[in-house]
């Protein structure tokens, strides 16, 4: 039982990270491999607010949530002057700068040493020590984030960053100041990714600058597209997806010496395949 709360745990902060990605990526259009440093900057305002200054979860949440904004808007009025191709290098340089502050600023984020025995939150006398009570707080924050990308997407500001991405120098013409709708997706995708990063700074009780490689930024792209780009309900059908096949692949029952590679290899090629055969994710109204 232990196991499946471990993966449904998974699941919503991943859930999280998807969510908040897609506003970028698929209701905007602009492909950021940034994300994997919101992630981390949330992780990081915990694991030290908690560690060294005894801070209150929920409390280090909310800084979590400020730092990673205050960098988005920072980055972000860089990235909002940028299109197509050039987004996504600059993304891809802001995460490659955030990994090495991760790494070389020991005083506060002890390098790669990582940040070891980050508690568990409290709450007015509720302790959420064991998983399920974990599993249920994670599922709390998966519900008013799924609640607040549905209010997003289906308000009329939803609706301009939807035709940013269909064409941006047509909407222009109406007089809608399109990098300021694209800094203030990306600040809000940011916030949010912040809080998945604290929760799994809490669950995991341990962190290093590993776990926010640019590795994991693909990783947090290729559960949107396999699940469906502008699609809040195909964000999470490709977290789930993704969080379980590795699981799966567990127990086919490949030889011991070469079940790990094999699993991987297994694991991409079904994606290669779903790629070919459905580009636009499984219930994506765009293709990337």
């Amino acid at each position: 039982m232990d196991y499946f709360i471990h993966l449904a745990i998974l699941f919503s902060i991943y859930g999280i990270l998807a969510l908040s990605l897609n506003l970028v990526v698929g209701y905007t259009g602009l492909i950021s491999l940034a994300h994997a440093a919101f992630f981390g900057f949330g992780a990081y305002a915990t694991a030290i607010s908690m560690t060294k200054f005894g801070t209150n979860f929920f409390l280090s949440v909310l800084i979590g949530m400020v730092v990673a904004a205050s960098l988005a808007t920072l980055i972000g009025i860089v990235l909002s002057r940028l299109k197509g191709d050039y987004y996504t290098l600059g993304s891809l340089g802001f995460n490659l700068i955030a990994w090495s502050i991760f790494i070389n600023f020991e005083q506060l984020t002890r390098g790669p040493l990582g940040i070891p025995g980050i508690p568990r939150p409290q709450f007015f006398g509720i302790h959420f020590s064991d998983n399920f009570s974990f599993l249920l707080l994670t599922l709390v924050f998966l519900a008013l984030v799924y609640a607040l990308s549905r209010f997003v997407v289906t308000s009329s500001f939803g609706r301009v960053l939807k035709a940013i991405r269909e064409d941006e120098k047509a909407i222009q013409i109406f007089g809608y100041k399109t990098q300021n709708y694209k800094l203030l997706i990306f600040v809000i995708a940011g916030a949010l990714a912040a809080i998945a990063g604290s929760l799994f700074a809490s669950y995991i009780s341990f962190i290093d600058p590993y776990n926010f490689t640019i590795n994991e930024s693909v990783f947090m792209l290729s559960i949107i597209i396999l699940g469906g780009l502008a699609n809040v309900r195909g964000a999470l059908l490709g977290a789930l997806f993704l969080v379980l096949l590795p699981e799966f692949l567990r127990f086919v029952g490949f030889p011991p010496d070469i079940a790990a590679q094999t699993r991987l290899v297994v694991y991409g090629l079904m994606l290669v395949i779903l790629m070919l055969y459905r580009p636009q994710g499984l219930l994506g109204e765009y293709k990337l």
